[in-house]
């Protein structure tokens, strides 16, 4: 966790039963995980490739062994949401995480790429778990302000580990494909934390007239609509930059890898960056989100526009100034429509929207490019749709949202 991203101290949360810092760092480390599935065995692909090589179908099955827990976790998350609500946050997290560990490991001892392949689906099975268990634990421990700052850790913590387990799983890779898949075990280490320093959210804890799931009242669907489908363009804003820059610097003839990771991690920085200012920032993240969406927008046209790399380089980091912005304030708009008796749901709702944008991002910059004939006017012209989006959200920011009441967790 790089040094800028520095817990609130506790004084500023408003729940006495979240006993100083510990629970947060166990979130944050939580939340990590998926993103440690998601890059961990990029590097080894292509060593996987040549060990099943006589394997029919492998040039489809390898590729998917790294996507396919993103896909599964799109499609799993709201039914991990349901589960929150109705089994408890905290014990369907620390049970999920140690699955994560199980399944993350299984390619260790699993000689056949079909088995490995259906493993995968199981680990995006325990990442939309874990995923929507912290999320959702975050909004149950903390409010307003400190709620904000923690869901702007998540971003800061999401782009530095997916760069040190890219780093990992490369060092590990030296040693065979199956290396890295040793990293899972963590999860071993985590489960236990959680089990005993999380507090549990009890509904008998909320204030008087905050609906609880005994209530069984409708889920307010219609409430959460139209900011999951904003998330999902989100998403793939979010992720055009990580997944397309080295192919854009490829176009503009740089094909050395020191130069591509160096603009890569820059990037990352970026986004850490645009995660710290959101915490700085006072006004309503509903508010702020047309703006954080232009200079997403700024960002992707000035990367479109140019056929210079220095200039390349420079709209990537405005972009992902952006974008370190966008993913916090996407979720804290999200999370301040759920009542503590919806939160579960609703943040496997939003979940699965990310992660839903996540894996479209690539496939529909392809068509585009398909059409416009290179990726960057692609990039342009997603460029342009993301200042519409912008300018169309302005006058649904005018009105704020209403308040919702806050769970308060008891100690454990």
């Amino acid at each position: 966790m790089p040094a800028s991203a520095a817990l609130p101290a506790h004084e500023h949360t408003e729940d006495p039963a979240v006993g100083g810092r510990l629970p947060a760092v166990l979130l944050m480390a939580g939340s990590c995980l998926p993103i440690l599935g998601a890059v961990l065995i990029a590097p080894v692909l292509p060593r996987m490739q040549d060990h099943f090589g006589d394997v029919p179908g492998n040039a489809v099955l390898v590729p998917l062994v790294l996507t396919v827990p993103a896909l599964s976790l799109a499609v799993l998350a709201p039914f991990a949401g349901a589960l929150v609500d109705r089994l408890g946050r905290k014990r369907l997290l620390v049970t999920a995480t140690v699955l994560y560990a199980l399944f993350g490991t299984a390619p260790l001892w699993l000689s056949s790429l079909y088995g490995i392949v259906a493993s995968r689906v199981l680990v995006g099975v325990a990442e939309a778990a874990i995923m929507t268990c912290c999320t959702t634990l975050i909004g149950d421990y903390y409010t307003g302000r400190t709620r904000d700052r923690y869901l702007a850790l998540q971003t800061m913590c999401a782009s530095a580990s997916a760069t040190l387990f890219f780093v990992l799983g490369g060092a590990l890779g030296s040693a065979g494909w199956r290396a890295p898949f040793w990293l899972y075990l963590v999860g071993l280490l985590l489960a236990p934390a959680m089990a005993r320093v999380l507090p549990a959210p009890q509904p008998a804890a909320l204030p008087a007239g905050e609906p609880t799931a005994a209530d069984r009242r409708p889920f307010p669907l219609r409430r959460m609509a139209g900011i999951c489908l904003l998330t999902v363009f989100g998403a793939a804003v979010f992720y055009t930059v990580p997944v397309e820059m080295s192919y854009l610097m490829d176009d503009l003839g740089v094909h050395s890898t020191g130069v591509v990771g160096a603009a890569t991690a820059l990037a990352s920085a970026a986004t850490v960056l645009g995660s710290v200012l959101f915490t700085r920032l006072a006004d309503r993240a509903r508010r702020r989100l047309p703006a954080v969406l232009a200079v997403c927008a700024a960002g992707f046209v000035l990367m479109g526009a140019t056929d210079r790399l220095p200039l390349l380089i420079a709209g990537a980091v405005v972009n992902c100034v952006g974008t370190g912005m966008l993913l916090p304030s996407l979720l804290t708009v999200a999370l301040s429509r759920l009542a503590y008796a919806d939160r579960g749901r609703g943040t496997g709702l939003w979940t699965s929207a990310f992660f839903l944008g996540e894996f479209a991002c690539p496939l529909a910059l392809l068509a585009a490019q398909n059409t416009l004939g290179t990726l960057a006017s692609a990039v342009l012209l997603l460029g342009i749709l993301t200042l519409l989006v912008s300018a169309a959200l302005l006058p649904l920011t005018r009105r704020a949202p209403e308040a919702l009441p806050q769970a308060a967790p008891e100690s454990v």
